[in-house]
């Protein structure tokens, strides 16, 4: 590196040297640009000021108003229970059921599926989404064992748990 710096220092110089006096040009360039036309840069600096504060202006006074009104509405909620009669006065196994660990709510949603109650009717008639009644469905055919509705309504059927 420094055999290089010795072997092309006029040239390096020389180089350097013009570089500094192109750069001492363009100051003066600069300043006499200013001094020569100083009265438009400063209108020039003032009229991009005023633009940019007109623009401002005129979005905070196009700007929509938004009011939210907010609105309180009841709802009345019925719930319907719905017994079904057993034939012969059988009793529910409530045993079984315990044993299987089905809730009041899935032995329901199973309940209205032997009624032959679609997901979307039986989610309708709980008021629970379709969501629910299918994470309801799931978690029941896991608790018995079976794989489709046809196979849980007539398990529940042999069991007596509807």
């Amino acid at each position: 590196m420094i055999t290089i710096l010795h072997k092309y220092k006029q040239p390096l110089l020389y180089g350097l040297s013009l570089a500094a006096l192109l750069f001492v040009l363009h100051i003066l360039e600069y300043r006499l640009l200013i001094i020569n036309h100083s009265f438009e840069v400063y209108i020039t600096c003032i009229a991009v000021v005023f633009t940019a504060l007109g623009i401002w202006l005129s979005l905070q006074l196009v700007k929509p108003k938004v009011e939210i009104q907010v609105q309180t509405v009841e709802v009345e909620k019925y719930v319907y229970i719905i017994e079904k009669a057993a034939a012969n006065d059988e009793q529910v196994n409530e045993t079984e059921r315990a044993k299987m660990g089905l809730s009041n709510r899935e032995t329901e949603v199973l309940q209205l599926m032997a009624d032959g109650l679609s997901n979307q009717e039986i989610a309708n008639q709980l008021f629970v989404s379709l969501n629910t009644v299918k994470t309801h469905s799931a978690k029941l055919f896991e608790k018995m064992d079976v794989k489709r509705r046809t196979q849980a309504i007539e398990k529940a059927n042999r069991l007596k748990i509807i």
